[in-house]
């Protein structure tokens, strides 16, 4: 199951008791303030949960799959995320015994 901004606004209406637009602002909100520190080259640090970090990745040869076809990808910004401990230990599959 995938869950969606508009998952987590329905949650929010739900249990807090807000109206479904108040929720989604607050949803937008939230979200927006991550895209733009990130934007800002900072990270972003969520406790219990995890950290977003960006990572400079350099230019480097690459090969098309489909036409075997040589060619560059060029340096980009790519978001990282790093799952806390909380986050992991909740994660990790129990053996069941």
């Amino acid at each position: 199951m995938t869950i969606t901004k508009q998952d987590i606004t329905k949650y929010l209406h739900e249990v807090i008791g807000f109206s479904k637009s108040e929720c989604n602002s607050l949803v937008e909100a939230f979200f927006d303030t991550i895209r733009e520190t990130l934007a800002g080259g900072e990270e972003v640090k969520l406790s219990g949960f995890g950290k977003f970090t960006l990572r400079e990745k350099r230019e480097r040869p690459g090969l098309n799959p489909k036409t075997r076809e040589r060619t560059l990808v060029h340096a980009r910004r790519v978001v990282v995320f790093r799952a806390g401990p909380l986050l992991r230990s909740r994660c990790t599959p129990t053996d069941g015994t």
